[in-house]
């Protein structure tokens, strides 16, 4: 059955061949009318600022990524260790794995309600610390602890919101949507540095104060559009291809707004300028909206004018999951007919033990059970917990590791923040590359696990001034990339309907690599600053501050071999997958053809 056409189509008579007076057969010509113009607008409106609303939550609940701009203050107000210090930020991703109770309070929940229960998990998580360090109310460490823990739960639900309101609202092209809003939350530690300077506060608890009010704010704009979803129906191939359209613009306006970021606050340290930043910044955030109604615009223009103009290419995913159906039965209909799940015959011993437990097919729903049986899984298991998360316990740490080379903070997690909004941007390159430039997603994912170890090594060798800033680029390139297209490879590789079970089990990765990689660094820095060899200073309250290039420089050798391991992992897990992105490719463009 085809697709209902959203525009007009009119058929006008042929011509009359004066030469062999045969006439020419009509013609059909699609017109849009200025009145299906507003009507589409008005229909598409509501869907697009749920994608703006997205984005905005996204922006303003990365809270975690600023915790190195306010954990030197947190350590002396406490009067902990550098190992202390390194629990609190392990109590942060902790939340990360209660973040199934989000799922379980969509079900019983309206949307709108786990909204403003997660700000309020955030306000008081983050309100409760901004007290502790103004000592305006003095609580236990342990306490403390729970608080750290309860504000990284928020981020998790939040992000559920966030997933789920993607999910509806783009079916077709829900993969760039997730991919883009995912982005967002990658700029978070920016916007928090623009934010902090406008108050041009002397004290670092100012983003303490932020974490907790801004992200209540941002959900109370977009409650509006959350109330007033659009109702769910299928698009027509025309506003699929428009959507697709529309996606590559707002692609090229998240570029333009990181790039704003990362080149305009270095010079926001006065608090008028960094006012008149921020206001710039708010206005990119939501220009999101007059995309699609541009989009339509110039479609509307190209008919007219140009009445054969025509895009090809409708949607940009590049394993959806009516492909992956299709897919799944085109390899059933093969393994029927020669017998064999690889297609292949006459395998030596040698050749099955290689290929003993290896993917054949994409999309194939994995049980918790099953996954956990799969070398593949572990291979990814590994990448993500040698990669991805050894980049996120360096973000945490980027305070005291400024501190320690006599460097300021807050530029770096702005490099940070920045780079991995980059990289989270770099990752929706597979889908948009699709036709021309085929490559297995966990080929890219290897290729970005490369910065990894190269950005500690540089650090190990000279870990200041710029190649300090080079490798936390690299650093947060590399991770962002990886935090970003681990969704899609999750979903590939062990099946969509299985993702929610599936992908919460991979990111158990992040406590276990945060307690892990955090101590190791911890107990170093302790060590170097406790040293007679080293130049260190003892603050008043008893809290150790570790000077010199020492107090890192094992560490981030420690790391380097790491990322190594997560390399070596990575291209392990995209050898024994690449014949099934392969096979699943060929069987696409086939079911295209045909």
């Amino acid at each position: 059955m085809r697709p209902r056409r959203d525009y007009e189509k009119r058929s006008f008579p042929g011509n009359r061949n004066s030469d062999d007076g045969e006439e020419k057969p009509s013609v059909g010509i699609t017109v849009f009318s200025p009145r299906f113009f507003l009507a589409t607008m008005a229909g598409q409106s509501r869907k697009w600022m749920i994608l703006v609303a997205t984005i905005w939550i996204q922006a303003f609940t990365g809270t975690n990524f600023d915790f190195s701009s306010y954990s030197t203050d947190l350590k002396s107000v406490l009067g902990i260790s550098q190992v202390q210090l390194n629990y609190l930020a392990v109590a942060s991703d902790l939340g990360k794995a209660l973040g199934w109770s989000s799922g379980l309070a969509i079900l019983y929940l309206p949307l709108p309600i786990v909204l403003f229960m997660a700000a309020l998990m955030g306000a008081v998580g983050y309100g409760f610390q901004w007290l502790v360090i103004e000592s305006v109310v003095s609580l236990p460490y342990f306490v403390v602890f729970l608080l750290c823990l309860l504000a990284g739960c928020s981020i998790c639900w939040f992000n559920t919101v966030c997933f789920v309101l993607c999910i509806r609202n783009f079916a077709v092209n829900r993969a760039l949507a997730l991919s883009l809003t995912i982005s967002f939350n990658g700029v978070s530690a920016a916007l928090y540095t623009l934010a902090a300077n406008t108050v041009s506060s002397s004290s670092n608890a100012v983003y303490l104060l932020l974490n907790a009010l801004l992200p209540v704010l941002a959900s109370a704009a977009a409650l509006v559009p959350i109330l007033r979803q659009p109702p769910i129906q299928p698009l027509s191939s025309d506003a699929a291809h428009r959507d697709s359209i529309a996606f590559i613009f707002l692609y090229i306006l998240a570029l333009f707004t990181g790039l704003y970021l990362l080149l305009l606050n270095s010079i926001s340290s006065s608090a008028s300028v960094a006012r008149l930043l921020f206001v710039g910044a708010l206005i990119l955030l939501a220009l999101p909206i007059i995309v699609p109604g541009i989009v339509i615009a110039r479609d509307w223009a190209h008919r007219t004018i140009y009445s054969s103009f025509r895009l090809q290419g409708s949607r940009f995913n590049l394993v959806d999951v009516d492909d992956l159906e299709l897919h799944k039965e085109l390899i059933g209909r093969q393994e029927n007919g020669n017998g064999n799940g690889n297609g292949e015959v006459g395998q030596g011993c040698c050749e099955k033990v290689l290929e003993e437990d290896k993917l054949t097919m994409l999309g194939e729903e994995h049980s918790a059970r099953m996954l956990v049986r799969r070398l593949d899984f572990w291979l990814y298991y590994v990448a993500y917990f040698c990669g991805g998360t050894v980049g996120l316990v360096y973000s945490n740490n980027i305070g005291q590791i400024a501190q320690s080379l006599g460097s300021g903070s807050d530029s770096l997690v702005t490099l940070y923040s920045s780079c991995s909004f980059f990289g989270r941007l770099l990752s929706a390159i597979p889908d948009f590359l699709r036709v021309k430039v085929y490559f297995a997603r966990t080929g890219w994912l290897a290729m970005a696990l490369v910065l990894t170890p190269i950005a500690f090594f540089l650090l190990a060798a000279a870990p200041g001034g710029h190649a300090l800033q080079a490798g936390t680029a690299l650093i947060g390139l590399s991770s962002g990339f990886i935090f970003a297209a681990a969704t899609s490879v999750t979903s590939e590789l062990f099946g969509p309907n299985s993702f929610g079970v599936n992908h919460n089990i991979l990111i158990t990765n992040i406590p276990i690599g945060s307690l892990v990689y955090g101590s190791l660094a911890a107990l170093i820095y302790d060590a170097n600053g406790s040293s007679s060899t080293t130049l260190h200073a003892i603050l008043t309250d008893g809290a150790v501050v570790c000077m010199g290039r020492q107090c890192y420089g094992e560490t981030f050798i420690w790391w380097g071999c790491i990322s190594v391991v997560g390399l070596v992992a990575s291209v392990a897990l995209f050898m024994r997958t690449r014949s099934a992105y392969d096979r699943f490719e060929r069987n696409r463009i086939s079911a295209q053809l045909f």
